[in-house]
């Protein structure tokens, strides 16, 4: 025991505490060994001889933590000292740079000039914490719910930096702009004025205005000669002295080569001698030598030469580089045409033509059998040696027909180039050019000559068979188009020609048969019928006159390939792109054909119908539109046009009579009944007129019937007439505004204002949509002054229609016209957030802007409403106003192409062209605008339905109307 518990003395010395382990060591005696007790015979602790827990220090948990010694926490480290890992990277590689690593990654800037309301502080609070996918979600939560609200006050913020904007252009415009209008005012001031104005002085001093540049002159090369001969010494360097040891100014000193040694004179062939082996070098590594030859793709230094020359101008190095590039070229293959070709053009154009023509020469005898380079050296050598290069040619290549036709250009008489297409044919007699050629030189006897032989060397030539059957006779030319259809069974323009001919000879029955025989001839040899290309053959023949071939050929080809469904639509589009190319008899042909197979379709006969009306005559109208009315008796737009068409041509007995054949297809038919009162009362029958209305409102009592009753009766100067008419209809067609419109127009006109006011009220409760009884009762209040009340009635207009651009325009006027100009911006600005698509608003908007940004505002309202005509107008009217005529004038033509029934575009035109256009330009503008009939228009509703004006013909209205248009844009 006692031994035992001697070994376990050693162990246990560690475990006790510090202070007990000081004081042994300090006095230095052997180690005290302890004393048998009792307690040494008890059992043994099971911890004893383990090893301690991890994170287990000594004492720690009776507070005796004891101190720390360097042996405890390793040797100190310098900051430069390299760190344990071998392959650290760059910045990590020292005990230093990891410190301050550390230092860097644990310090933020938490100072208050870096924090923000929103996003915190420049760095996140948490960084260093883990981002988990929880953190993940809530984060794209918020960024959504960031972009949502974003967008929620996208629109608001967009709207009001825009505001901004504009403000702060106006506050502050361009001096551009400032002096805009006195610019435009320089148009008006004479040559007088302009020579009165005093010049301008120069208020600068004598030396600025006289300065005296310094002058630069070169030294020649006698100078410096001169000096390095007299062997004078230097103290100092001349800062000046730019060539840096090369002009050392001492004999015999300079750089060995460029100086003979000991003579101190510049040995200028030793300087050239070293250029030229700079430029040696400098070619050996463009080159690619393997084992002695130069490896050189052609078509690589071509294309690169074909890069260089276009953009020639002057650049000497350039034109080295492609010179050497096919010199490379011709070196590496002698025989290849186009670098031959392209040398003497890069001579050329760099003027040395004399080289052009030596290298080109060089070209031919090593290419002899090359047509382009013979053809090249011809074009580069004057006349009579051009001559002689072709004949060389000739005798190289015999057979070749370019080589021919250059040796004839080159001839200046008439019978030497003959001579020479003759000698040609007698050695390429297959050429059909060369035959061509030849015969274009000869007279009409001649030619035929030829041409007889030419079909007979080739026979498989449509032209030549062509050109010999239109110098024959009519017997002949038939015997000759046979031959040509056996030798060449294949070709559709024999047998075009073929009924071409019997057309230009009367015999119009057989066109139908050849057209008809060849398409199924065509056929059985296996040739593809393409109707579009057949359809071009008949578009051709129209314009050449041939009328009835034209329409054999349409009538054989025109179904060929359609489906059933498809036809009406193919065909009414085959006749528009007729129309298109001005081939009126094809598209005349389509529509006899569509007609024959749809007589029953009113659409067909329609289109038809404003075919002749377009581009046809009064009796092909008529003539048509008699078939039409007995095919189909229902459509009452076609009697309509018959009668318009008699009534047009002055006479009303037909006219009259196509209407009562209409009454017996279409009884009771609205239209009808207007039409006949219309034509009475237009020739100035008003009582058969009245009788006409009378019994139409007693058999077909309709509001439009009642409303002509009203207009005829006021118009006629029967106010009370009208009334008791209106009174009337009112009862049976409450809810027609025009009716109600009427009436308050009557009261009006009467000066009862509280009457009218009280029609249009009981109007708008009948009508509360309709938005001409709102303008015609804002307007009343504006007239009688009462400004807030029209106001008012606009905006609860406004209320109950809401998108209507015609109310928004109105309020915009109002106030416009109230002198609230501001007001009126703001108005527009709601109306085009309102209406972003209304043309009027648009073209309102432009004319309220100051003039320098009415540009600007055309192209905003030209994005939005690209091809709107009230925009196109505005647009014309502001080029109107600026004098850029010519450009104007294009808008308005594209107006009214666009839109011919707008009747304000067409006023606006022709007093555009009384100012500004001569007196055909003017009558064009007037026919174009009878032709168009327009209907609408607000300037132009306003005259034409005048009750002053109901018996005026269209271009009488047009001149009241643009009389009454003052340039006030």
């Amino acid at each position: 025991m006692a031994s035992a518990a001697a070994k376990q003395a050693p162990k246990a010395a560690p475990k006790t505490s510090a202070g007990a382990t000081g004081a042994a060591g300090a006095s230095g005696g052997p180690p005290v060994m302890p004393l048998a007790s009792p307690l040494m015979g008890k059992k043994k602790k099971p911890f004893l001889g383990m090893p301690a827990p991890l994170g287990y220090v000594p004492g720690l948990g009776r507070g005796a933590t004891g101190f720390t010694t360097r042996s405890d926490i390793g040797p100190a480290r310098d900051a430069n000292d390299p760190v344990d890992d071998r392959h650290a990277p760059p910045g990590k590689r020292t005990v230093g740079d990891q410190m301050k690593k550390s230092q860097d990654d644990d310090d933020e800037d938490l100072n208050d000039t870096n924090y923000d309301e929103f996003n915190g502080y420049a760095g996140s609070l948490f960084s260093s914490g883990p981002y988990e996918k929880d953190d993940e979600e809530a984060d794209a939560i918020y960024a959504a719910l960031d972009k949502r609200m974003d967008e929620r006050r996208k629109e608001r913020r967009e709207l009001r930096e825009k505001e901004e904007i504009e403000k702060y252009r106006m506050e502050r415009p361009k001096i551009q702009q400032q002096f805009s209008d006195l610019k435009r005012k320089l148009a008006e001031v004479s040559e007088e004025e302009w020579l009165s104005i005093p010049e301008v002085g120069d208020a600068r001093n004598k030396r600025q205005r006289n300065p005296r540049y310094e002058k630069l002159t070169p030294v020649p090369d006698s100078f410096f000669s001169k000096h390095l001969q007299t062997g004078e010494n230097h103290t100092s360097v001349d800062p000046l002295q730019g060539l840096g040891g090369l002009n050392t100014p001492y004999p015999g000193s300079m750089t060995p080569g460029l100086m003979t040694p000991g003579t101190g004179e510049l040995d200028m062939r030793k300087i050239g001698q070293a250029r030229n082996t700079l430029m040696d070098m400098r070619l050996s590594q463009v080159s690619d030598s393997v084992s002695g030859q130069t490896v050189v793709d052609p078509k690589g230094y071509l294309t690169d030469l074909n890069s260089m020359i276009p953009t020639y101008g002057g650049d000497i190095s350039d034109i080295k580089k492609a010179r050497l590039l096919l010199k490379s070229v011709r070196e590496t293959n002698p025989h290849h045409p186009p670098a031959w070709i392209a040398s003497a053009r890069l001579e050329e154009v760099t003027g040395k033509l004399q080289v052009a023509r030596n290298l080109i020469m060089k070209g031919t005898e090593m290419c002899p059998k090359s047509e382009d380079v013979w053809l090249e050296a011809a074009r580069l050598q004057p006349g009579d040696t051009a001559k002689a290069v072709v004949a060389q040619a000739v005798r190289h290549m015999p057979q070749s027909v370019r080589i021919y036709i250059r040796a004839a250009e080159l001839e200046t008489d008439v019978r030497a180039k003959k001579r020479v297409l003759r000698k040609a044919l007698e050695n390429v007699s297959k050429s059909v050019r060369l035959w061509k050629t030849a015969v274009e030189l000869e007279e009409p006897e001649d030619a035929r000559i030829m041409l007889s032989r030419a079909v007979e060397c080739c026979p498989t030539s449509v032209e030549l068979w062509l050109a010999l059957a239109r110098l024959e006779t009519y017997e002949n030319a038939r015997r000759v188009l046979n031959k040509a259809r056996e030798n060449i069974p294949t070709d559709r323009h024999i047998w075009i020609t073929a009924a071409k001919l019997e057309e230009a000879n009367g015999n119009t029955q057989m066109v139908d048969k050849i057209i008809d025989r060849a398409i199924t001839s065509l056929r059985a040899n296996g040739v593809e019928i393409n109707r579009e290309q057949w359809i071009q053959d008949a578009e051709e023949c129209d314009k050449a006159g041939s009328v009835a071939t034209c329409q054999a050929v349409i009538r054989a080809v025109i179904g060929i390939g359609i489906e059933e469904e498809d036809r009406k639509h193919t065909w009414m589009e085959d006749a528009d792109s007729c129309v298109a190319h001005g081939a009126l008899e094809c598209a005349r042909a389509i529509y006899a054909h569509a007609l024959q197979v749809f007589p029953s379709k009113k659409s067909v006969w329609l289109r038809a119908a404003y075919f002749e009306k377009n581009h046809g005559t009064r009796e092909s109208l008529e003539a048509l539109l008699q078939r039409a009315v007995a095919h189909c008796p229902k459509a009452e737009v076609l009697w309509l046009m018959g009668a318009k068409s008699k009534w047009l041509a002055e006479d009303v007995p037909a006219a009259r009579s196509i209407l009562a054949l209409a009454f017996q297809a279409n009884p009771n038919s609205e239209e009808i009944w207007l039409a006949a009162v219309k034509l009475e009362s237009e020739n100035n029958e008003y009582e058969r007129a009245r009788r006409l209305l009378a019994k139409a409102r007693s058999s077909a009592p309709t509001a439009r019937v009642f409303m002509k009753s009203v207009k005829l009766e006021w118009v006629l100067g029967n106010i009370e007439a009208a009334q008791e008419l209106c009174t009337e209809a009112l009862k049976h067609y409450e809810d027609f505004p025009k009716l109600w419109m009427m009436r308050g127009q009557i009261e009006e006109q009467c000066e009862n204002m509280d009457k009218a006011r009280e029609a249009y009220n009981q109007g708008l409760k009948k009508c509360p949509h309709s938005v001409p009884l709102w303008l015609l009762l804002s307007r009343l209040e504006e007239r009688v002054g009462q400004l807030t009340r029209a106001r008012a009635i606009l905006e609860k207009a406004r209320l109950k229609n809401s998108q209507s651009p015609e109310l928004w325009l109105e309020s915009v006027r109002l106030e416009y016209r109230a002198g609230l100009k501001n007001i009126s911006n703001t108005l527009m600005a709601k109306a085009l957030q309102e209406c972003p698509n209304s043309g009027i608003l648009w073209a309102e908007a432009v004319f309220l802007e100051a003039r320098p940004q009415r540009k600007t505002k055309s192209v905003d309202a030209l994005k939005k409403c690209e091809h709107d005509p009230h925009v196109l107008l505005a647009v014309a009217k502001l080029f109107w106003s600026e004098r850029k005529i010519t450009k104007a004038r294009e808008w308005f033509l594209r107006t009214v192409k666009i839109e011919p029934d707008l009747g304000d575009a067409w006023a606006l035109f022709s007093k555009f062209e009384m100012q500004h256009g001569t007196e055909e330009q003017q009558e064009e503008v007037r026919k174009r605008c009878e032709n168009a009939e327009p209907r609408h228009g607000e300037l132009w509703c306003a005259e034409s339905k005048h009750v002053l004006n109901w018996q005026k013909k269209t271009g009488e209205i047009l001149a009241q109307v643009a009389s009454k248009i003052k340039n006030t844009f």
